[in-house]
């Protein structure tokens, strides 16, 4: 940080505050974005399972305390916290949300297209229009094609089709056609790990480096304690540094908040700001992941393969609940050593034998959101001085009934495609999380305006997915994209007014 003054100051790296900050410094906007993750090393390590899933190389100094499927006690759970955010480590599935899953939003389909498609092209999506049964309307073609599906992920198309259903190639912000970046070579450390090539198109690849080359200014390692708050505007943002532990205080015009549907709220608490429903209606999907076991090794080259999704059941419980029902996607299957880490005690050895045998479905249901779903502030401290992060969650029958829909067609694909055992896994992660700070028509139901300012400010807007009412049925980032650009337009359309 060079300087104490800006004209705008982006909390956060993930879709949502990296499509800001691009747009902020793309209109001449001196920008300054702080993010506490360090930058992805892009290392061997990247790729070592052991390092990135047991040893948990990017986990935050600081736990989440969460407790969810009915525990009576707040566990800690280490995140993982880098520049660029969750984009790191997913897998590159960027769905957009259909026409129905607008019901609960101040805005349509409509008014977002333009923005997912603005997204599509500055994340490089490969995709293949006309094949999803409930693929929304479009404005133009994805960038780029689809790349051929990889031997896995056939076995499970062939099978799929067998059964009547249509499959079609999930759209990936990965680079498999760009000479001018690294491309992907097809190994099976992507979902769930860096990539060490740059050739995952994460934000830390592309837009921020974009960015940068605009102006943007990035100060790494900096962790936010409170907005300052003077009258009806926010004046300056206050925090330390993670590795000096000396404190800093900006100040700007504009303040833009993009810490995920976890953290911002956290932040907003600690700031006195946003009011009662701050933190509450979180949402994350009822996900689950449906094992097959075949008696046959499902991957011997050990390639890429997440590839592949189902939404033939997506509006399958829209007029019984209101919500969709989801999709299912291919997953990869961790190493041996992995599977027997999390495995069981008593079937760890059995696990880590039939690892090379299993193949995996991902089931994501679109959960409800609850008021009691919430994230709230801990009197325990962490290693920096901050109150800890409480996150208290559970699903609704409801919710259940979507993820074991899904997971039951699941099980039908893969034991047409030859698998005789079967376990489904419940998912203790909150990547998926949305709805904490939630926009809406008026701050009696909603914590933000349609175009995400906190509604007792008139400079702080939040941008990443706490912002959803609802959670839709596919990965949410690239909805959090469209809406950060969106909102980005219009802050650089609206500045002098801010």
């Amino acid at each position: 940080m060079n300087s104490a003054s800006y004209d705008a100051v982006v909390i956060g790296s993930g879709f949502g505050g990296a499509c800001v900050a691009h747009t902020l410094s793309a209109a001449g906007l001196r920008t300054l974005l702080l993010e506490r993750g360090g930058w992805p090393c892009r290392d061997d390590q990247d790729w070592n399972q052991r390092a990135i899933l047991i040893d948990k190389r990017y986990q935050s100094d600081s736990p989440l305390l969460i407790r969810q499927y009915g525990s009576a006690d707040f566990k800690p759970l280490y995140a993982n916290e880098t520049m660029g955010g969750m984009s790191i480590f997913y897998g590159g599935a960027s769905l957009r949300l259909r026409e129905n899953d607008f019901a609960r939003w101040p805005l349509g389909y409509a008014e977002l297209e333009p923005y997912y498609t603005r997204a599509e092209q500055l994340l490089g999506v490969h995709g293949q229009a006309g094949e999803d049964p409930f693929e929304p309307p479009r404005s133009a073609p994805y960038p780029m094609a689809s790349v051929p599906l990889t031997p896995p992920a056939q076995r499970l198309r062939d099978a799929a089709q067998g059964l009547g259903y249509r499959p079609f190639p999930i759209p990936l912000a990965i680079n498999f056609s760009d000479p001018a970046r690294p491309r992907c070579i097809l190994c099976n450390t992507c979902d769930g790990f860096p990539c060490k090539l740059e050739a995952k198109n994460d934000l830390a690849a592309t837009l921020l480096q974009q960015a940068q080359a605009q102006g943007l200014e990035i100060a790494a390692g900096a962790i936010v304690a409170r907005l300052v708050r003077q009258g009806g505007r926010i004046t300056a943002v206050e925090g330390l540094d993670k590795t000096s532990r000396q404190p800093f205080s900006v100040s700007a015009r504009l303040f833009v908040l993009a810490g995920g549907a976890i953290h911002s709220p956290a932040l907003l608490l600690r700031s006195g700001l946003g009011g009662p429903l701050v933190g509450r209606f979180l949402m994350r999907h009822c996900n689950g992941v449906v094992a097959g076991v075949f008696p046959f090794a499902t991957n011997p080259k050990q390639v890429y393969h997440k590839q592949l999704c189902l939404a033939d059941f997506y509006e399958d419980h829209r007029a019984q609940y209101g919500t969709a029902t989801g999709v299912i996607q291919d997953i990869y299957t961790p190493a041996p050593q992995v599977i027997r880490h999390f495995a069981p005690r008593g079937l760890k050895h059995l696990a880590g034998l039939v690892a090379g045998h299993m193949q995996n479905l991902l089931c994501i249901a679109e959960d409800e959101p609850l008021p009691d779903n919430q994230v709230t502030l801990s009197n325990q401290r962490d290693v920096f001085g901050l109150e800890l992060v409480q996150v208290q969650h559970r699903y609704t029958p409801g919710d259940y009934t979507r993820r074991d829909y899904l997971a039951a067609r699941a099980r039908r694909v893969l034991r047409a495609a030859g698998a005789l055992l079967f376990k489904t896994y419940r998912i203790d992660s909150f990547s998926h999380a949305v709805g904490s700070v939630r926009f809406g028509t008026s701050p009696e139901h909603s914590a933000l305006d349609p175009n995400c300012r906190l509604w007792e400010t008139e400079n702080l807007f939040v941008v990443d997915g706490s912002f959803m009412p609802s959670s839709g049925g596919v990965n949410p980032s690239l909805t959090i994209a469209a809406n950060a650009l969106r909102v980005g337009e219009y802050l650089t359309g609206n500045f002098d007014k801010v």
